[in-house]
């Protein structure tokens, strides 16, 4: 690689440094930061490399990084599908298949949700983690935007999480099919990317707490179409069935849950209802 090359590479990286706040990785910001976004050892210690190495490829004075280094930067870095392809191709190494399922959701989707004012709209990565949701799914569902990103998976919430007042997944009635069905939707995407930290984490932290989704895994049934929830139970306006229609986005590896209720029904009233509503705890004395 030559020296004009690792310039362009060690700006690349500092621009996508100084994009990033600490908030946005979890990380205090502290009160004495001359310059926005992070500095060089968080993002070290972000990617798991020495801080003296990734100063090092900021000031070009470093050999071109292997592909598990640029791996783990796309990941710290927060990159997109593009974004990567160009860090491999400054590293001199053509891109491969995405090393893990991806979150970047196009804004054409985006827009989509919003446009979609009388339905709860989500999108779902193949680990099941919720990233992207219109206002009306956060009403039926919950407020995505105030948990952190590892607490929207709803794998994790069916198996990991307690069930308050018997509500299991949002009080879907068919919470059990969903969980065998999600736990098969996993094994083909453990399948698809058998190198990636997160879903293998993801996957060991489900054995660990869950003798349910153990034997579900163990059973190594695979599918490659997830369950949708027909019916909630939201703690104000109770039972709200709903149809579910599925957009697959396979260059994304990702997929559109659309939930409608039938015209005129009890249910597309109080979807009308929780789109006033939004995310108010209404039940919760003032």
């Amino acid at each position: 690689m030559d020296r004009r090359v690792r310039e362009e590479l060690g700006d690349f990286l500092r621009s996508r440094r100084a994009r990033i706040t600490p908030a946005d990785v979890g990380i205090p910001a502290g009160t004495r930061r001359r310059t926005p976004g992070l500095r060089r050892e968080e993002v070290a210690q972000l990617a798991f490399i020495s801080p003296e190495y990734y100063a090092r490829l900021e000031q070009a004075r470093a050999p071109h990084p292997s592909r598990e280094v640029l791996t783990q930067l796309v990941r710290a870095l927060r990159l997109s599908d593009a974004e990567r392809d160009h860090l491999h191709h400054l590293a001199g190494l053509p891109p491969g298949p995405p090393p893990g399922p991806s979150r970047e959701v196009r804004q054409s989707t985006i827009d989509l949700l919003h446009r979609m004012p009388d339905a709860a709209a989500v999108v779902l990565s193949a680990t099941y983690e919720v990233i992207a949701w219109n206002p009306l799914a956060a009403a039926l569902m919950e407020d995505f935007s105030a948990l952190p990103p590892r607490e929207r998976n709803l794998i994790r919430r069916a198996f990991l999480t307690p069930h308050p007042h018997g509500r299991r997944l949002y009080g879907v009635p068919n919470a059990e099919e969903f969980a065998r069905t999600s736990t098969q939707h996993l094994r083909a995407a453990a399948a698809r990317y058998p190198r990636d930290p997160e879903v293998n984490g993801l996957i060991e932290e489900l054995l660990a707490g869950s003798a349910e989704f153990t034997r579900l895994w163990t059973a190594h049934d695979v599918t490659d179409r997830p369950t949708p929830c027909t019916a909630f139970e939201h703690p104000l306006v109770g039972t709200i069935a709903l149809r579910c229609d599925v957009l697959d986005i396979t260059d994304r590896d990702q997929r559109v849950l659309i939930y409608t209720a039938t015209p005129g029904s009890p249910s597309e009233e109080a979807l009308r209802l929780l789109s006033v509503v939004g995310t108010q705890r209404m039940d919760v004395p003032g």
